[in-house]
């Protein structure tokens, strides 16, 4: 959507550019939003998206280039500046204090100056915003107890009480149902629709053709398309551009399966508050093999990851791994016995965002005495493995110093990977390992995955993206409710097959 003639851009960027460590992450790049639309920003993960965003919302400053907001120069130099001057962000991990209610998240985030003085009064502002834009939130909720869904609405009505007419969205349906997300994205529309302008970071191009004016592709910290209309443009194009090379297709691992590896009998797990249990759930997993795992999030995935990994004590069952039981093993003792994890949530559980690249590369292997005492660790020894990691893969523009919390999205599933797919894994269980990443990050992930069953590693393969699961497994299982409510070989998949047990169908 074109705004008036004579109206200045909502947000204008030229020529930005931006450096962590010496290496460039933004070179000359531009962008340009306008009122009323809806404008995508797509690219590979490290392309430089976010790292945009973060310099428009003044989390970075910029080291050459100028940008505008509405017209006028400026440069926020931080996100308070930022949102002052009308330009909101809200980021893939929001930035809400948990123990606090919604209304008391949107009082702290309108600071001192404010003339609301109460929860109460930002109570008030909450309901009468949710109901201006359609957007149901209750102000009365505490974080912790909130979906996914739920915060995000809360941090969208949060930056647009603190004043907000430019929102920017990083990757916001990566963590949403399809319904969610349909949801979210019509209001986004609304929302553009009604004077003000949205940016939309994403690598899905369905949202992109669906709901966005234009797009923007970046590519190695440079913009390769700048603001075309989304009308016109092919999938197939906008792919070339993102990736700049034709990717490898690959399929399953060329493997087969040999000996069990892991079984799970009778697994039983009390649900929790806002969270599904399990339900006699049993499977079994061979070497070699890749057993997926389809269905609608949470029927029990993050639970079942959880029990594996050792942050959950199940009610009852058995979790056998090479013939031991390891139901009431430390996540250390089921690491010793061959087991590897890769969380949805990289930095929930997976990562520690505050430590450098190096640190987190190290973390699993410390404690085993790989690079010394735990008082006196070898910093040396952690920093040369980690360049040996971060070259071998290809986790662009880190540094062993560099902070993790620094990374994109698929550079960080790519230390977890350099940590997680070492020697003495014997089953690696992935849930969804591909989440958020664009289509090279996730062509890297599915073939590193690969490479390890090829090798005779067995993994459990999680997803709720059933073209994953049905490219790399060699059988595919249906989760619903909790338990395991069918199984057969991949290529004996249908989708009535799919569709009557996600449906509740045996």
């Amino acid at each position: 959507m074109d705004s008036l003639p004579g109206t200045p851009p909502a947000l204008d960027m030229q020529g930005i550019g931006k450096a962590f460590d010496g290496k460039p992450a933004l070179e000359d790049a531009d962008f340009t939003l306008e009122w009323g639309e809806v404008h995508a920003i797509v690219g590979e993960n490290g392309a430089g998206k976010s790292t945009l965003m973060n310099v428009a919302t003044g989390v970075y400053a910029a080291d050459s280039g100028h940008q505008s907001i509405d017209g006028a120069a400026i440069a926020p130099r931080s996100p308070t500046e930022a949102t002052v001057a009308g330009l909101g962000m809200v980021h893939q991990h929001f930035r809400l204090v948990e123990s606090f209610t919604v209304a008391e998240n949107v009082l702290l985030g309108l600071g001192k100056k404010s003339r609301v003085r109460s929860a109460s009064e930002a109570a008030a502002l909450v309901s009468a915003k949710s109901a201006e834009i359609g957007l149901p939130v209750d102000p009365h909720r505490i974080v912790a107890d909130l979906s996914i869904a739920d915060r995000q609405r809360a941090e969208i009505v949060k930056v647009l009480l603190l004043g907000a007419r430019i929102l920017v969205l990083d990757e916001p349906t990566a963590v949403l149902t399809e319904d969610e997300a349909r949801a979210l994205l019509d209001f986004v529309r609304r929302l553009a629709r009604q004077g003000n302008a949205v940016v939309l970071i994403t690598h899905k191009f369905r949202e992109v053709a669906a709901f966005c004016d234009r797009i923007t592709i970046m590519r190695h910290g440079k913009t390769v398309l700048s603001g075309a209309q989304v009308e016109g443009i092919s999938e197939e194009e906008v792919a070339r551009l993102i990736v700049g090379e034709t990717l490898a297709t690959g399929g399953r691992p060329d493997s087969q399966p040999g000996a069990l590896r892991l079984s799970i009998k009778a697994l039983s797990l009390s649900a929790r508050a806002h969270g599904q249990g399990l339900h006699n759930l049993e499977l079994e997993l061979r070497e070699a093999e890749v057993l997926g795992i389809a269905g609608v999030g949470g029927n029990g995935q993050e639970e079942l990851v959880a029990c594996l990994g050792g942050l959950l004590r199940p009610a009852s069952g058995e979790i056998i791994l090479g013939g031991l039981d390891i139901v009431a093993g430390t996540p250390h003792e089921r690491r010793r016995a061959g087991l590897r994890v890769i969380p949805s949530d990289r930095f929930a559980t997976g990562m520690i965002r505050e430590l450098s690249i190096a640190d987190n590369m190290a973390l699993t292997s410390v404690s085993e005495g790989a690079f010394g005492g735990p008082l006196f660790l070898r910093r040396d020894g952690m920093r040369r493995k980690a360049e040996m990691m971060i070259d071998a893969f290809d986790i662009r523009g880190a540094t062993p110093e560099r902070s993790a919390a620094l990374l994109s999205g698929g550079n960080a599933q790519k230390v977890l990977l350099s940590r997680e797919l070492g020697p003495g894994m014997k089953v690696l269980v992935a849930h969804s390992p591909s989440r958020g990443l664009d289509m090279k990050a996730t062509q890297f992930v599915r073939t590193a995955i690969r490479q390890a069953v090829e090798s005779g590693a067995a993994c459990l393969l999680i997803s709720e993206d059933l073209q994953e699961v049905l490219s790399l497994s060699h059988r595919v299982a249906v989760m619903n409710r909790g338990t395991i409510v069918g199984c057969r070989a991949a290529d004996d998949v249908t989708p009535e097959w799919i569709g009557a047990l996600l449906a509740g169908h045996a």
